[in-house]
């Protein structure tokens, strides 16, 4: 298990294993040293041996937590922040959990309970999964570790898989798998391993957003205190550091904040395309000369994409398709070769509201509200066939076909929203009666405590427990630590996400100003305008890759004999999809692309073709 994760540590590794007439635990770890590098060597084990513990992540207010401890006279063997986590649970137990500010997954085995404690930080940002059979518990930071261990293949999930083909990921609990789960975010599995008994437990209480009475300009001085706060805390490391640097909002106020709190240049790193349509390289580099820092700039083509696809795709374990995953795993290898540690932007639309997405929901409550129900199914049916793409650009025709097909009248429309891959009626058509699951959010609904999603509060939240976990911090885990690099970000902090749950929606959003506040909190770091540059995001060409270098590999994966073994697709109207794709009659970018990551998966799994 643990020699399928060497990229994830390289540097180290630790084992541990006890026999005794009730069970056997056996615990592993790699290591990627930044803190600490000569003495923070796992597993660690309390002074009496009774407890022990491996980690995998940072804990950014260790050194705060240590002198706490310290006062009250426990003493430390080394400077690692694993320790810290240890001796705070040895002192406080479960409780000591919900002090710690980090990206984490650990395991705390405690002799004197026999009791085993796994737990998963606030936001998500580090992987845990695990299963629970007859005879055996096991867990592991990736999903290889756990299907190269077990002596049989699982069956597909029936409910990862619907999730999967909405949303182009999978997220916690469900993996693809069944009875395989990932731990969800913030919580922390409690297993007794005298009774083979496991309960799950929440670490932080969450508390309902709720505004608060606060001016606009103390709100503004108290986000660029945090946000320049955390930048600080994400920046303790013994190894290299730098940033990614798109241009965007996000990544520029970080490389901001990084810069001004160092007295020496910092590096700064982006990557663009050959596809000048796709390329925002120029806006990166207004910012690093604005820096004054020394950046580094990728560009990239068909021919890495023909060198990488293979091995960072199969790296999830499961389908994954978000498109930005092949430009971010090739930045990473840049990336790691000068610099062990990365500063992204990550999580600041979903903090502050910055998603375009956000805006679609804004204007479906305004849509509805003036036009009738019958009206919009003619419009929609006009706009499907005339606002039909034909190449992969996702302009003006694509965004307001989207838009329109995701309005909604039963408050249903932001699922269908998020749903990249395939609406819930798209869905239904190309999977077979057998596998199609119409019901797969309601559990998600249900932890909301709502039905309808209908505030700038309400997709914020959605997108912290899906969004986020499932998709944009998988993606940046999996493909960054693919080349053994550690990426931070320091805009998922629990006091900034919670100070922003207190603020008015409209100092978030104004009209349709997104990310309002944050961008008003650093106008004066940044020329006149470049906040409100427009920025495409971070994907790659794939509907032009799929009908060129990826054609023959998507046209096999619509043999009919495949599809009818697998039973899983409509075949008729997969193939139809398909294909009207590679003859550009009509442009579906994303479905095409889900389902060839799918297919790639399954391949690779179930017919073990590399």
């Amino acid at each position: 298990m643990n020699n399928l994760i060497i990229h994830r540590g390289p540097d180290e590794d630790g084992l541990f294993s006890e026999e005794n007439d009730q069970f056997t635990i056996g615990m592993g770890m790699r290591r990627l040293s930044i803190i600490d590098l000569s003495s923070g060597k796992q597993p660690i084990f309390s002074d009496d041996k009774q407890i022990v513990i491996v980690f995998n992540g940072e804990i950014y207010n260790y050194k705060v937590l240590k002198s706490k401890l310290e006062a009250e006279g426990v003493t430390f063997k080394t400077s690692s922040d694993t320790e810290v986590i240890l001796k705070a649970y040895e002192k406080y137990g479960i409780e000591s959990f919900q002090w710690l500010d980090g990206m984490y997954g650990f395991s705390i085995y405690d002799k004197n309970i026999n009791k085993l404690f796994i737990a998963r930080d606030f936001f998500g940002e580090k992987p845990l999964y695990y299963t629970h059979t007859d005879n055996e518990f096991i867990w592991a930071s990736e999903l290889k570790s756990i299907i190269n261990t077990i002596d049989f293949t699982p069956n597909i999930s029936k409910k990862g898989l619907n999730l999967y083909f909405r949303l182009t990921y999978i997220p916690a609990p469900h993996t693809i798998y069944d009875n395989i789960f990932k731990l969800e975010a913030n919580h922390y599995i409690e297993y007794d391993l005298s009774s083979d008994n496991t309960t799950i437990h929440k670490i932080n209480a969450e508390p309902k957003p709720k505004a608060i009475n606060i001016t606009f300009d103390d709100a503004k001085a108290k986000t660029k205190d945090l946000v320049y706060k955390s930048v600080d805390s994400r920046s303790i490391a013994d190894v290299g550091l730098g940033t990614f640097l798109s241009g965007g909002v996000d990544s520029s106020i970080i490389s901001l904040c990084l810069a001004q709190t160092t007295d020496k240049k910092i590096d700064t790193f982006s990557i663009g395309f050959k596809k000048a349509s796709y390329d925002e390289t120029d806006k990166s580099r207004v910012v690093a000369k604005q820096l004054n820092s020394n950046h580094h700039e990728f560009i990239i083509d068909e021919n890495d994409l023909k060198n990488n696809i293979h091995k960072i795709l199969i790296n999830f374990d499961e389908p994954f398709s978000d498109t930005a995953a092949l430009p971010t795993h090739l930045l990473s290898e840049k990336t790691r070769e000068h610099v062990t540690v990365a500063l992204t932007g990550d999580g600041g639309d979903e903090v502050f509201g910055g998603y375009n997405k956000y805006y679609i929901g804004k204007m479906n409550k305004k849509y509805t509200s003036v036009v009738p129900e019958g009206l919009h199914k003619s419009i929609s049916k006009l706009s499907n066939k005339y606002l039909i793409n034909k190449d992969d650009t996702r302009g003006r025709k694509f965004q307001i076909n989207k838009l329109l097909n995701a309005i909604d009248y039963d408050g249903a429309f932001y699922w269908d929203i998020i749903s990249l891959a395939n609406t819930s009626n798209q869905l239904a058509e190309i999977m077979s009666p057998d596998y199609y699951d119409p019901n797969i959010f309601q559990e998600y609904k249900t932890v909301l405590g709502k039905q309808k999603i209908e505030s700038l509060t309400d997709f914020r939240l959605v997108d912290k427990i899906l969004s986020l976990e499932g998709g944009m911090l998988a993606k940046v885990d999996r493909t960054s630590m693919l080349t053994s690099l550690e990426c931070r970000a320091p805009f998922l902090n629990r006091e900034l996400w919670e100070f922003a749950n207190t603020l008015p929606e409209s100092y978030l959003m104004k009209g349709w100003n997104k990310k309002y506040i944050l961008k008003e909190a650093f106008r004066d770091q940044f020329p006149p305008e470049f906040l409100e540059k427009s920025k495409s995001g971070f994907g790659s060409p794939t509907g032009d890759w799929l009908r060129q270098s990826l054609r023959k590999e998507l046209e096999s994966y619509i043999e009919p004999s495949m599809l009818k073994s697998q039973g899983i697709f409509n075949v008729d109207v997969i193939t139809k999809l398909v294909k009207d794709h590679l003859e550009s009659k009509k442009d579906s970018t994303f479905r095409v692309w889900s389902y060839y990551c799918f297919q790639k998966w399954y391949t690779f799994n179930f017919l073990k073709q590399n």
